[in-house]
């Protein structure tokens, strides 16, 4: 690999490991709250008189953490996948199947970040019932972690096109 080519990748390496720094804490972060969320939630309930927003939070916290928790998993190859078949290849078709499936990826991910947008823009008039939240804000993950996604796999796509397979992910190269 030429000296160029390696410095693109260890740049590109270095902003996903990057946005991992960024998004690791904060799903930890709304895990606590959606933690403490609930727990206010049971308390509440059954010692005093429930507390009307924590139901819409804990809700609106689950959907963030699922979305940002899943780029994680994108990111460290943990998604549900059936690779026997790519597994078994020798190299060269190997790097290539893999290539076509993260395009495959790419493409329904950049289709995710179109209507993820769409979808925000559509309910930006609606409100939550508690906190009168604009579920803009809700839905804004949706589109935000599909571009992450595609970030992950594009940089898949230029390592695996560039010959090196990822090293820095469990189960890479195998």
């Amino acid at each position: 690999m030429s000296p160029l080519a390696h410095s693109l990748l260890r740049t590109l390496r270095w902003s996903e490991r990057t946005l991992d720094a960024v998004i690791a804490p904060v799903v930890f972060t709304a895990m606590a709250a959606l933690i403490g969320v609930i727990t206010l939630q049971v308390v509440s309930r059954v010692f005093f008189t429930a507390v009307g927003w924590t139901e819409e939070v804990a809700r609106f916290l689950l959907v963030w953490i699922t979305f940002l928790a899943a780029t994680l998993a994108f990111r460290r190859g943990r998604h549900i996948a059936v690779t026997f078949v790519v597994d078994a290849l020798p190299g060269l078709p190997r790097r290539l199947a893999r290539i076509v499936a993260l395009l495959v990826a790419l493409g329904f991910l950049a289709a995710l970040v179109t209507i993820g947008m769409e979808y925000m823009q559509v309910q930006s008039f609606q409100k939550s019932a508690s906190l009168r939240l604009s579920m803009t804000w809700v839905y804004a993950v949706i589109p935000l972690a599909a571009a992450i996604m595609a970030w992950y796999a594009l940089v898949d796509i230029v390592a695996l096109a560039l010959g090196e397979p990822r090293a820095d992910v469990e189960g890479a190269g195998k």
